[in-house]
């Protein structure tokens, strides 16, 4: 028969040293505590008053100097209250806290209450008025009348040459593009632009990626000897890896413009025209690069101002397109049940592969190297190859040309019928917003610009603009 031996108490962890214990310990395996020998438990010292008991004393031996709360009488008068500023602070070793220590501690509740809105502080100017006002008062006159709201008010027409702030519409803007009435810095003219003529219309935008618009067109109408309508529109685009690519396009832009307005009215073929307006661009853009620092063959490269080109002479019978690079021109038909077309073919990687038959389109398009553009005007392209092509379209519709901020959201000839209004060759203008509107909601991940030209050239759209 199995000797009784005392039992120890049940203990998950040894009284001396916390180490856990497993259940028929005896002794603890870390500090040898004989676990039979288990102290009383410590008796209770309640600090709270509970059924009606007073607390007990606290022990003599306590190492914190308590503050004493005064005795209260046996009436009805209710217990003081005692904040914690009002108690003497000791820090672990009793020497007494720094005033300014423990009243900065815990969370004060004699804060005044916040107010829930903050006024901003007015602009100088009001401030100013304020004053005057209060010093009319104090002289007993009448103070002048508030400056009205801009908001709600009819504002002035402002000088000529002066530039209004498009936030507060009431202070000029200074040469650093920020209003000197409140601050706001104002959008660049180059941000977006539109402009509509009788016969073409465009709208540029910045996107909403980029931090500024290197893009930029160049809308215009004329006539040709025989008094018949021709209306020019160019579109370019700046190549960001280069050195001042918004300079690059609005030279190239100008300078195609205004050759063909010279050429068309003397009689020059328009495809003729088309070729020396994109030569003539391309030496604007060379005009503009830097020279470089050094002659020496082992100066580093020179990154010169680049850009692309692209576009369109519309007659009453011909329709002419020039490019370089990979801005493009697309022709969509009035009637939708006639097929659409693109009337370029891109100066670039994904291009070349196809033409060499290395790769179908879709695989060439969807390699990242795709967009490498192997064409465009600059002082450093290898070699400039006007391209220009002439049509006959047998039946009315629009010419949309534009840049890849535009086509990449719809670079196919249908894909691109799909989001031209199908009145777009009676509001070119409003056309034009649609398909840059298009592009922001796609992504805006570039610069996109478009021009839409109708054809054939209405007669009314004739005479110089």
């Amino acid at each position: 028969m199995m000797s009784q031996m005392p039992q120890p108490t049940a203990l998950s962890r040894c009284p001396s040293c916390e180490e856990p214990l497993e259940a028929g310990d005896r002794f603890c395996g870390a500090c040898g505590y004989d676990l039979s020998a288990v102290p009383e438990p410590p008796q209770d010292e309640p600090t709270i008053t509970m059924n009606g008991t007073s607390p007990r004393p606290p022990s003599a031996v306590s190492s914190v100097d308590w503050p004493v709360a005064p005795e209260v009488d046996s009436s009805d008068t209710p217990a003081p209250v005692h904040r914690a500023t009002d108690i003497r602070g000791t820090d672990s070793g009793g020497t007494e806290l720094p005033r300014a220590a423990h009243e900065s501690a815990g969370v004060r509740f004699d804060r005044p209450r916040e107010p829930d809105e903050y006024p901003l502080a007015p602009p100088a100017e009001a401030r100013s008025e304020a004053r005057s006002e209060a010093q009319a008062e104090a002289r007993h006159e009448t103070p002048a009348e508030p400056p009205a709201d801009p908001r709600t008010a009819d504002l002035a027409t402002p000088p000529a040459g002066t530039r209004l702030c498009v936030a507060c519409r009431a202070g000029s803007v200074d040469n650093d593009g920020y209003c000197e009435n409140c601050g706001h810095a104002q959008p660049r003219e180059r941000d977006h632009m539109e402009q509509e003529l009788s016969a073409v219309s465009a709208v540029s935008d910045r996107g909403l990626r980029h931090h500024r618009n290197e893009d930029a067109f160049t809308i215009s109408t004329t006539a040709l000897p025989d008094g018949a309508p021709a209306v020019v529109a160019i579109v370019c685009d700046g190549v960001s890896s280069a050195t001042r690519p918004d300079e690059a396009s609005l030279a190239a832009s100008r300078a195609a413009g205004e050759s063909l307005l010279a050429a068309l009215p003397l009689g020059t073929h328009p495809q003729q025209a088309m070729h020396e307006a994109i030569l003539a661009a391309a030496e604007a853009v060379n005009s503009i690069a830097d020279a470089p620092a050094s002659h020496d063959e082992h100066a580093p490269h020179v990154n010169a101002p680049a850009c692309t080109i692209v576009g369109a002479v519309v007659t009453p019978t011909l329709l002419i397109i020039g490019w370089v690079g990979d801005s493009r021109a697309y022709w969509v038909p009035v009637d939708r049940a006639s097929p659409p077309a693109r009337l370029t073919e891109d100066d670039s990687w994904a291009a070349q592969m196809v033409a060499a038959g290395l790769m179908n389109e879709a695989e060439a398009y969807a390699d990242e190297r795709a967009h490498a553009i192997t064409g465009w005007l600059g002082a450093d392209a290898y070699e400039l190859e006007p391209h220009t092509a002439s049509f006959k379209p047998d039946r009315p519709g629009v010419v949309v040309v534009c840049t890849d901020g535009l086509w990449n959201y719809a670079e196919a000839a249908e894909d691109m019928a799909e989001v031209v209004p199908l009145d777009a060759a009676e509001r070119p203008l409003h056309s034009a917003q649609v398909l840059v509107g298009h592009a922001l909601d796609g992504g805006g991940h570039d610069n996109v610009t478009v021009a839409v030209v109708p054809f054939p050239a209405p007669s009314q759209g004739a005479g110089s603009a």
